[in-house]
């Protein structure tokens, strides 16, 4: 079998390796500025790069030469930005998968609220921003705070608080000609949490949930803490979330692979979660900033090798989750000041990963012990403020 693996971001190492494992072919397609990185390349046959900014022709061309030489038999996308791209690829070579009208229900904010909205999971208050008049009517029914959001972005990127009408003119008025490619949402306070899960033949057979420290929109505009533990599944918190992820993805159409999905919470449960909880945005992804880490420290499951056995053993294969455990992890996550932060200091027996990238300090620990993971992340949160915490603008396009 061949696979074809999109990833113009450097991500995926475990994916590529576990298709070469599992006996593929794996032909990984990047941009030409990563052409270099450090890919696992004992895992890959061969390499290719296009441009950033190619356009679907151009890279439809640059495909159909490898497609005369190998017969692809999958393509996966490896980040949120190539998840249309490989549709576009799989329809046009005619390989299963996702195609693109699905695609857009994992990329397009908009489109994902309105299907989510039709299956009856409660979202904020929304509105496309094709028509001046049906902005203004929104504006005047939905009280502010208002967030203009790009359609197809990722994480908070290009996000646009707005309090205020002349605020929200500045920031359509900022898009330009990307207008249209915007939805403007109510801004919903609230705690945000997310479930990751794995998907097949249609149906949700794994899943996690968690709760992040601060909301990453906050995070990403004012500075902080990257934080999230996982929640007892019996937990109220819990087991609204997953039972509305569960909705969400058997009606958004994804037949197998994984995701990340985010949810906004009041804080005060009432166990009914559609008046609780409103869904905020999904990927067919894995979560970025070490969360898979994370889910395979309290599970031993690792969603980038089992999202590649799903992918090889496609529409006709077979696939159950490995037997895994069921304990707690959380991560704590920083811009450091240093470019290779001294960790030596943090020996607790419970740490299961410890993060090495220059100018960032993190630490992923793991306990049967619910409390004790929340006990950890307390401490390590008020350590990390002291020992290494920075902050930096934040980017408008993620960084490559």
């Amino acid at each position: 079998m061949t696979i074809l693996c999109i990833a113009t971001y450097f991500k995926g190492d475990a994916f590529l390796r576990e298709c070469k494992a599992q006996g593929c072919i794996v032909i990984l397609l990047t941009n030409d500025k990563l052409i270099g990185a450090e890919w696992p390349r004992e895992s890959i046959d061969e390499i290719h790069s296009v441009p950033r900014d190619a356009s679907d022709a151009v890279i439809r061309r640059h495909v159909d030469k490898i497609a005369r030489r190998h017969r692809i038999d999958r393509i996966a996308a490896l980040d949120d930005f190539d998840v249309e791209l490989a549709a576009m690829l799989r329809e046009h070579l005619r390989v299963p998968g996702m195609g693109r009208t699905t695609a857009s229900r994992f990329r397009d904010k908009l489109a994902m609220r309105m299907q989510a909205r039709t299956l009856g999971i409660p979202v904020p208050e929304f509105s496309p921003v094709f028509n001046d008049q049906e902005v203004a009517e929104w504006t005047a029914r939905v009280a502010p705070p208002w967030v203009l959001k790009p359609r197809s972005s990722a994480a908070a990127l290009g996000i646009k608080k707005c309090d205020d009408r002349d605020a929200l003119a500045r920031a359509l008025d900022a898009a330009g000609d990307d207008r249209a490619e915007c939805v403007l949402e109510q801004f919903v306070p609230g705690d945000v949490y997310h479930v990751d899960s794995i998907i097949w033949s249609g149906q949700v057979v794994f899943a996690v949930a968690f709760k992040y420290g601060r909301p990453p929109m906050e995070i990403a505009h004012q500075g902080g803490l990257f934080v999230t533990r996982r929640l007892p599944d019996d937990s109220d918190e819990a087991r609204a979330i997953l039972e509305m992820n569960r909705r969400l993805q058997e009606g958004l159409g994804l037949r197998r692979g994984v995701s990340h999905t985010e949810f906004i919470g009041s804080g005060s449960v009432r166990l009914q979660p559609d008046r609780d909880f409103v869904f905020l945005e999904t990927s067919a992804r894995v979560g970025g900033a070490y969360i898979v880490d994370t889910i395979e420290a309290a599970t031993g499951i690792n969603l980038w090798r089992e999202w590649a056995k799903i992918e090889i053993a496609g529409e006709a294969g077979s696939y159950s989750v490995p037997p895994h455990r069921d304990d707690y992890s959380g991560i704590v996550l920083t811009l450091a000041r240093q470019e290779q932060p001294d960790m030596s200091a943090y020996i607790d027996p419970e740490i299961a990963t410890t993060i090495r990238k220059d100018f960032h300090a993190g630490l992923v620990v793991h306990s049967p012990d619910p409390q004790r993971v929340e006990s950890l992340i307390a401490g390590y949160t008020e350590r990390f403020y002291r020992d290494f915490f920075a902050t930096a603008p934040p980017p408008e396009r993620p960084l490559e």
